[in-house]
């Protein structure tokens, strides 16, 4: 009975990979850089993405196309063609691609947002350049992670035990049910088994901002802002113990033009409780179409409600 539950799961697995596959590709690029012996030299870089839309758009990292002056898609079935960089956003470490080839087969886009800790992951790509997609498994380890690079922050990352290779940067990280939850973006060399994913949700902001906008965008109100726990609440003896109190305003900005000010409370945004800096900038990013967000803030005892508009810089 046991095998054959393990064998159902197997087969369920396989059926999986093989229907995702099918939306998977390999990137190469090709850059130019100055080598002091011979000049002007073609280095080659090697990366994957995945299809989000059937006319042929393809979400990948930043970094595998970044300063790029020829990338090549390898599809699932072996055809290779040019590709033409549509939008990249350094800061997410995201970029949106372009192949003119019609019907192609988009991943289904989960919610990030629900994901568990312990939850069995798989991730897809082209590692060390093999041609093909190869998959490895493994679980989600923990979520909320933030990695520093020489010349990028990355926050709110999933992270992984399935290996993560160079090359797999770009694929996806799915689920059981064949949703892509995540992005590969990164691994730390000489660590044994850790890997990072960009969440999918934030996959999903930046194509609705291009599609909004036309290339990627920043939206911010201007305002720094620190988690309250319970600890804090009683160090600082602070009136409540969840939201997200105001460390610095930036003068000039939305929030500042508003009246909001260091020491406030930020308790909702849009009517939903928020903890987390991600949730703030969640909220914000949700109401760039009207325009402005809405915060409850807890100042000297006295709640209010605030309408702050919503800065867009186009990057």
């Amino acid at each position: 009975m046991l095998y054959m539950d393990l064998k159902a799961f197997s087969d369920k697995i396989a059926d999986i990979i093989d229907n995702v596959k099918k939306s998977v590709v390999t990137i190469t690029t090709v850059r130019v850089a100055l080598d002091v012996l011979f000049g002007l030299t073609p280095i080659q870089g090697v990366g994957s993405g995945f299809v989000v839309n059937e006319r042929g758009f393809i979400v990948t990292n930043s970094h595998v196309i970044r300063d790029a002056q020829k990338v090549t898609v390898i599809l699932p079935d072996g055809e290779s063609i040019e590709g033409d960089v549509i939008a990249s956003d350094p800061r997410r470490d995201l970029a949106l691609l372009r192949v003119d080839v019609e019907g192609l087969k988009p991943i289904k886009l989960g919610d990030s947002d629900n994901i568990r800790v312990g939850e069995i992951v798989f991730a897809i790509g082209s590692p060390l350049g093999l041609p093909g997609s190869s998959v490895t498994m493994g679980i989600i380890s923990a979520v909320n992670r933030t990695i520093v690079g020489e010349d990028i922050v990355l926050e709110d990352l999933i992270q992984t035990d399935a290996a993560i290779n160079p090359g797999n940067s770009g694929g996806p990280l799915v689920n059981v049910e064949g949703e892509a939850i995540g992005i590969a973006t990164a691994i730390i060399p000489y660590a044994q088994g850790i890997g990072f994913a960009i969440p999918i949700n934030t996959v999903k902001r930046f194509l609705e901002m291009i599609a909004r906008f036309g290339r990627p965008v920043m939206v911010w109100i201007g305002v720094y802002v620190a988690p309250i726990n319970r600890y804090l609440a009683k160090v600082y003896r602070l009136p409540l113990e969840e939201g997200l109190v105001v460390v610095d305003v930036v003068r000039g900005g939305p929030a500042y033009r508003v009246g909001i000010r260091k020491g406030d409370i930020i308790m909702k945004a849009n009517n939903r409780k928020v903890g987390t800096a991600k949730d703030l900038r969640s909220a914000v990013e949700d109401s760039v179409s009207r325009g402005y967000v809405v915060l409850e803030i807890f100042r000297e005892g006295r709640v209010y409600e605030v309408e702050v508009p919503i800065a867009i810089e186009a990057l």
